[in-house]
């Protein structure tokens, strides 16, 4: 959704923009050939650091990336003596470049290791995580995060399963998930799925402070600065909606909500990209 980010952000204004979570440096590359006079990039993988900052090489000093988690983005500017911003990027959730990179753990299309970590530089695995919980602590987050209407069942199946052998694989978790959950005629998606989504929400603490940091981020604009937001599934996208509108009924109020309803993928972009077809934008602009 880049076309949409950028009619958000309109970084044709000039000035510092922040990209939270760099990736591969598509939408900063994008942003700084807007017309941006300066682009922070920020990740908390180091994979993404070590490759955006290859791809965003030749704007040279327009551009900085930084290992570090979105939600220190205050502290990252204030090293930087970078007071106000033009305008703020969050694109949440696991990017493609994780998706499909061998031994990461995040998808179950492949047998890999358990890792699910964005920053492989610290915390525990998922496979370590998921070999200490506690099977009323792992049914709440399977149900939490990840909407699961049998997470009880599943969490009963992890806890019974890791007793035989260690749960350190995609493809041992996905098992124990399916055959966990009844099958009822056909299933739309993968009955993995809702489970894989919650253990990498735990394991990155995801949500954990997203709402802090858009109200800090939103306090960072300087005067008609922007926000632009990305979510990939309704847990996100309501933090963001509420915060969004909670800045706003604030008097006086921090930021103007420019997005009523969120704006979807074109039908284009997702036959081209069909992990898109999940994505939400919201935006607000400083008041």
């Amino acid at each position: 959704m880049v076309s949409e980010v950028l009619a958000l952000l309109e970084p044709s204004r000039g000035g510092t923009f922040v990209d939270c979570t760099v990736g591969l440096g598509g939408h900063a590359r994008a942003v700084l050939e807007a017309g941006a006079t300066r682009l922070i990039g920020l990740d908390r993988d180091p994979e993404a650091i070590r490759r955006a900052g290859a791809a965003l090489e030749t704007f040279g000093a327009q551009t900085e990336v930084v290992h570090a988690d979105y939600r220190r983005m205050a502290e990252v500017l204030d090293a930087r003596q970078v007071t106000t911003v033009e305008g703020v990027l969050v694109d949440l959730g696991v990017s493609s470049m994780q998706l499909d990179a061998a031994d990461r753990g995040f998808s179950f299309q492949r047998d890999e290791v358990l890792d699910m970590r964005m920053d492989t530089s610290a915390g525990p695995t998922a496979a370590e995580m998921l070999a200490d919980v506690d099977e009323q602590t792992l049914a709440d987050v399977i149900y939490e995060f990840g909407e699961e209407r049998y997470a009880r069942r599943i969490a009963r199946a992890i806890v019974a399963a890791r007793t035989a052998a260690p749960i350190d694989s995609t493809g041992r978790l996905a098992e124990i998930t399916r055959r966990a959950v009844p099958r009822r005629g056909y299933a739309r998606i993968d009955p993995a799925t809702r489970t894989f989504q919650a253990v990498r929400i735990w394991v990155n603490h995801e949500l954990d402070g997203l709402d802090v940091f858009l109200r800090q981020a939103a306090q960072r604009l300087a005067a008609g600065g922007r926000i632009a937001v990305l979510s990939f599934h309704s847990l996100e996208d309501r933090v963001v909606k509420h915060t969004f509108r909670a800045l706003q009924a604030e008097l006086p109020p921090i930021v103007r909500v420019l997005t009523k309803r969120p704006v979807l993928p074109s039908e284009a972009e997702v036959a081209r990209n069909p992990r898109a077809r999940s994505a939400k934008l919201r935006g607000a602009e400083a008041a």
